[in-house]
């Protein structure tokens, strides 16, 4: 259905993909937006897609998610299933003429990526990615912030993303998820170009220090990126699987006038004073730190389609992010700086 066809007050939804994330969108989708209705769930498990109907009320599972787009009941779709099968499903989502959210990254290569930006322009059905960040409180502040001026010109873009403990084996394979640097990194990868605009090249370093078992499949747990952009600014990314004391995600912009941080890592408002000891806990991971983004970018999404609003996060973004990403990983391999554009140019 296309979107000019939209009749209802509330965008009923079909939600492809039903691990970790997808549980999670499947509680927003069905019980906390008040935009949205969740109609049909679907998952190559059969019976994941059985117990997810059942337990968030949404009245018909699939097995096959083409089942899910031939479903005229679905007005939109939210892709959440493992990355590298993102680009058949949302081309397929797009052809059938059903607004489509994807979450990041867009798929693992700028080849597939070409095809789903083809099926964009072809379809002229809309499409948002899922960069979660831009909708986080913080992030959004720091980012009005930087566009009145309030820090003068940022010329260092300093971010940080670090997880309490490393992921499965399965999902680190970079034949999966693309690895440390482009499913982790492309988070900071986003908001650098968010924040300071295109990467003209890229320098990086990283190592499997923490958990030799990485090895077995490819990747690493400890990343460092060198960002130059094109006008001569600079930026830095570190990227950690390892920062065992809690979930810790920061930014940092220094500024002609000043400086902008973002990011927290006390959950609880409290302090534990005590003879020579001032201590807090610690953000958990990434479902806690940012529970509210990820509901408020899909009510985003739900919105524009609602009222034919433009996409704020586009294929052209995800492009963009993904293409420092493998920049970067090209780097890593060969020790030597890679120009983003040239390296990896798109098919």
């Amino acid at each position: 259905m296309a979107t000019e066809h939209i009749r209802h007050a509330r965008l009923n939804v079909g939600l492809i993909g039903l691990g970790r994330m997808g549980q999670v969108y499947a509680r927003d989708l069905s019980s906390r937006l008040a935009e949205t209705r969740l109609v049909a769930v679907a998952d190559t498990t059969g019976a994941l897609a059985e117990e997810t109907a059942a337990a968030f009320g949404v009245p018909k599972a699939y097995g096959d998610p083409g089942a899910l787009l031939a479903d005229r009941a679905v007005d939109a779709v939210v892709v959440v299933s493992p990355t590298h099968t993102h680009g058949d499903l949302v081309i397929a989502a797009l052809e059938s003429g059903k607004p489509t959210f994807c979450e990041k990254p867009p798929a693992l290569s700028l080849e597939e990526t070409s095809s789903m930006k083809k099926a964009v322009e072809k379809t002229g059905v809309f499409f948002q990615l899922g960069f979660m960040r831009r909708f986080d409180s913080g992030y959004a502040a720091a980012k009005a912030r930087v566009d009145q001026g309030a820090i003068g010109t940022p010329v260092v873009f300093k971010s940080t993303s670090r997880d309490p403990f490393r992921t499965s084996l399965e999902y680190a394979n970079p034949a999966c998820s693309g690895g440390i640097l482009i499913d982790m990194g492309i988070h900071d990868f986003d908001l650098a170009r968010w924040f300071m605009g295109e990467v003209a090249t890229v320098h990086a370093a990283g190592g499997t220090l923490a958990y030799p078992e990485l090895r077995s499949v490819g990747d690493m747990d400890n990343a460092i990126v060198t960002l130059v952009f094109t006008d001569g600014r600079l930026g830095v990314v570190d990227l950690s699987r390892n920062g065992v004391f809690g979930y810790d995600i920061s930014t940092e912009l220094l500024g002609t006038g000043g400086t902008l941080r973002v990011g927290y890592l006390r959950e609880t408002p409290l302090l534990v004073m005590t003879k020579n000891q001032v201590a807090h806990d610690t953000v958990p991971h990434f479902m806690e730190r940012f529970e509210r983004a990820y509901a408020a970018q899909l009510q985003n999404f739900a919105q524009n389609v609602l009222h034919q609003r433009p996409s704020p996060i586009t294929i052209d973004d995800g492009i963009e992010a993904l293409r420092i990403g493998l920049a970067a990983t090209e780097a890593c391999r060969t020790g030597q700086r890679v120009a983003v554009a040239g390296a990896v140019a798109a098919a």
